[in-house]
């Protein structure tokens, strides 16, 4: 038979491709830049020093009292400007939503080094200079929403999966690493009001209203000068994403604001997650700001309060990293992790309640059991802050990170305002929820 060509239809493939269906996403390259550890530095720098100057005034309310003439209110009300910076959470989750992290994280740092510049100003005239300084922790406390929420929106923007709870426990527990050095940095280089306590190897000791006064000037002159100089970085060099995402999920297609706000608040699963963290880490977090009025009663000095604040919250940081990193490696275990963070803090809590209540119980009650349960209920608590916005971006995929850690974020800084709100009002020469009232209320009930 001889040779004929073959006709263009005989040329077709028997298998065709199938079309590309436009509603799938696209094919992306990922990678993951070194430059996102510049990133999360110049983030946790910021929120190291936000907390810094929210809990500037707790740890030093002796010298702060003497002299300012602050009462047990006004201090108060200083750790309560924190969550009343959370009253335009919405417009700050709106920003970084449609501008990115960038801007509202540019927004935050002006706030904070407006609000350092109100606090710093030397007036003379006391009543002003309270005035300014109220203005200060108002403004700084307006940073919160953006410091205290976009940590899991950075990792997923700029980190590997692989690292992503670990990056998140880093950037979101550097606040209160911050909240934790203001402990020691106050006592350190405040002296206490003369004939109030003895002075230490690491202490500033007792000094006049006048020393007082020019060492908390000399911490709130180092305080605006870090705060001006992470505001520079900033502004200089901060991206709000990489060229390339890190993951397909990185780049994937996220809801729309309203949308976001929407599905979060019908999440009725959402919703309980939320409760869960909100009302252990709001009360910790009250309670953490005025614990030098709250353990007062207890004949616990402003010194060991702060130790007792500094190693709580240093160890809930420890460990909340670790249990990231071991978070990274294992998979589908954030709920057990939790559960048990949070049966140890009810464990912890419950033994600090008893010891102080030793007159009734009768359980032995030292220096050493009340460090150990007080540093205990930190540890818990404030390590389970990065599994539980793991939790919260897993539950509500694809409502993106950012929205969905401000609404939880704005719920805990909630309950923390309601504690402390509570408080302005209560401070009558009584301290609010401490051991010598529940023991008064306690014996009352006795007589009758």
């Amino acid at each position: 038979m001889g040779a004929v060509s073959s006709t263009e239809a005989e040329r077709e493939p028997l298998l065709v491709p199938s079309a590309v269906d436009p509603s799938l996403p696209p094919v992306v390259n990922s990678r993951v830049y070194r430059r996102r550890w510049i990133v999360l530095t110049l983030f946790s720098l910021l929120a190291l020093m936000q907390g810094m100057v929210w809990n500037f005034w707790g740890p030093i309310q002796n010298s702060a009292v003497h002299a300012y003439g602050f009462s047990k209110s006004d201090i108060a009300v200083l750790v309560l400007w924190g969550p009343v910076g959370f009253i335009p959470w919405l417009f700050f989750m709106w920003l970084m939503d449609k501008k990115g992290l960038r801007a509202s994280l540019l927004l935050s740092a002006f706030f904070m080094l407006l609000g350092s510049v109100l606090r710093s100003v030397p007036l003379k005239e006391e009543t002003l200079r309270r005035w300014f300084i109220h203005g200060g922790q108002f403004l700084n406390g307006l940073a919160g929403p953006t410091i205290m929420s976009a940590g899991p929106y950075l990792s997923t923007t700029w980190f590997a999966p692989d690292q992503r709870a670990t990056a998140t426990a880093v950037a979101s527990l550097f606040g209160y690493l911050g909240a934790a050095m203001s402990f020691v940095v106050g006592p350190m280089v405040v002296p206490a009001p003369n004939n109030t306590q003895h002075a230490t190897f690491w202490m500033a000791g007792t000094g006049s209203d006048t020393t007082i006064k020019d060492r908390i000037q000399l911490v709130l002159y180092a305080e605006l000068g870090a705060i001006a100089v992470l505001f520079v970085a900033v502004l200089l060099y901060f991206p709000s994403r990489p060229p390339l995402p890190p993951s397909v999920a990185a780049a994937s297609q996220r809801l729309s604001y309203r949308s976001s706000i929407c599905r979060l608040l019908s999440n009725i699963r959402f919703l309980m997650i939320a409760l869960a963290y909100a009302v252990p880490t709001g009360v910790i977090a009250g309670w953490a700001g005025v614990l030098d009025m709250v353990l007062t009663p207890a004949k616990v000095s402003q010194v060991d309060a702060g130790w007792i604040g500094f190693w709580s919250t240093i160890g809930g940081c420890v460990f909340g990293i670790a249990m990231a990193r071991f978070a990274d490696s294992i998979r589908g275990m954030l709920k057990m992790i939790l559960v048990l963070m949070l049966a140890g803090a009810s464990l912890a809590s419950t033994w600090f309640t008893l010891t102080c209540l030793s007159q009734y119980t009768h359980l032995p009650s030292t220096a050493a059991i009340l460090y150990t349960s007080c540093i205990l209920i930190g540890i818990f608590i404030n390590s389970s802050v990065p599994i539980f916005f793991e939790l919260f971006i897993e539950t509500v995929y694809p409502v993106p990170e950012g929205i969905t850690c401000g609404v939880v974020t704005f719920l805990g800084n909630l309950v923390t305002g309601l504690l402390l709100f509570f408080l302005t009002f209560y401070c009558t020469g009584k301290p609010l929820f401490s051991v010598q009232l529940l023991e008064e209320r306690l014996s009352q009930r006795g007589r009758k």
